[in-house]
């Protein structure tokens, strides 16, 4: 039976410390039974901790939407383009330090859609 659509009322955050610094002083953060919805991220933080954090997330029946920092998002670029589910959904934002990038997530097949009509 799959989980009702009701059920999913979390946000999750993988990001720097000032984005969930700030999405936790707007009050998303939620912590029960040890378990955290959001992970921050430094210099120092492994791949695998990131991956660890993205999987876990992706698969909780809480979480509506998964917020993750471009940057971030970068250190897992396989994983996070194999990710093909509705829910959570998933959104890339940019951070203070690193503007959002948007031609980078464009692809070339979108891109022959921005060509001039009249050209």
């Amino acid at each position: 039976m799959t989980t009702a659509f009701k059920d999913r009322n979390l946000l999750a955050v993988i990001g720097d410390e000032d984005t969930i610094t700030g999405l936790l002083l707007a009050g998303i953060g939620h912590v029960e039974h040890g378990k955290k919805n959001f992970l921050v991220v430094d210099s120092k933080t492994q791949v695998s901790t990131i991956e660890g954090a993205f999987q876990e997330y992706t698969e909780r029946k809480d979480i509506a939407i998964l917020l993750i920092n471009q940057h971030v998002a970068e250190k897992i670029r396989p994983t996070v383009d194999k990710y093909q589910k509705a829910f959570p959904a998933l959104l890339e934002i940019p951070s203070k330090d690193h503007p959002y990038e948007t031609i980078r997530r464009i692809g070339t097949s979108e891109l022959s859609l921005w060509k001039d009509p009249f050209m």
